[in-house]
């Protein structure tokens, strides 16, 4: 069974919850989820960001559900990393 090990999303997010409350956030969906968040650009009501999630079997979908609940918008995946044990055909 293959596992993403890493991915990196391009997020538009509100100015609350902040940048260490957001990826605190993301980080507390798994157990060892390390999350890196960087502010690319700023404007009067949003960041744009890269945030970037490793951990041993990421789960996007409650990835991208999170960033939602937090007021965010996934607009790309931009990079994936992904591990698989041979066993998949």
């Amino acid at each position: 069974m293959s596992r993403v090990k890493l991915i990196a999303l391009d997020v538009l997010k509100p100015h609350l919850p902040d940048a260490v409350e957001f990826a605190r956030q993301l980080a507390a969906l798994g157990d060892d989820y390390q999350v890196e968040l960087e502010v690319v650009e700023v404007d009067e009501h949003t960041q744009t960001t890269v945030i970037t999630v490793r951990g041993e079997d990421l789960a996007l979908a409650r990835i991208e559900d999170k960033v939602k609940a937090l007021g965010g918008s996934v607009h790309s995946i931009d990079r994936v990393i992904v591990t698989g044990n041979g066993d998949d055909n």
